[in-house]
């Protein structure tokens, strides 16, 4: 067996053997939900306007990444519709290349039409990419959303990285109702 494919076997182990994949209870999320909201409000003004305009919005507080050659990640969140949390989800994605580190983020997700959102509910498993297109902003910098030139049904906010890795994309990422 090569070195490569015994670090990856050896990287899927542990990443599906930590806490990190670990379910959280409601409350925890509930609370970590609170604070990620509060952090992407405060990053830029217009993300509360923007925030108010959607139709709903999805908040992973942490989502964790690791990877050597394979990576994956995973984080817990809410569906929020007028301020109320209405379900729970969880994003899982796998990569695999020329890659290595770890990293965890916070990501809001806004639906900013009602077909956006129930496109998105009616998708167990919904896929960005692939069930539905994603406009994904980096707001690490402190960069804001500009709620005029964004007129995209669905736009993602990543922003609290810290960590070594590279690639903020959704892409292959899949979001599936937690059931408890």
């Amino acid at each position: 067996m090569k070195l490569s494919k015994i670090f990856s076997v050896m990287f899927l182990f542990v990443l599906l053997t930590s806490n990190a994949v670990q379910a959280a209870s409601k409350a925890e999320i509930d609370t970590d939900v609170q604070f990620a909201l509060t952090a992407f409000y405060n990053l830029s003004p217009g993300n509360k306007e923007l925030a108010a305009k959607a139709a709903g919005i999805l908040v992973f507080p942490s989502i964790m990444k690791a990877g050597f050659l394979v990576g994956g990640d995973y984080g817990e969140g809410v569906l929020q519709v007028d301020g109320k949390t209405v379900d729970y989800y969880s994003t899982a994605a796998i990569s695999f290349g020329l890659q290595i580190g770890a990293q965890s983020r916070s990501e809001v997700i806004l639906f900013m039409d009602k077909d956006a959102l129930e496109n998105f509910r009616l998708h167990d498993g919904w896929a960005a990419g692939i069930d539905g297109s994603v406009a994904v902003i980096d707001s690490g910098a402190g960069k804001g959303v500009d709620t005029e030139t964004f007129k995209d049904p669905v736009i993602a906010v990543i922003f609290s990285n810290k960590g070594l890795m590279g690639n903020l994309s959704l892409e292959g990422s899949k979001f599936s109702k937690i059931y408890r």
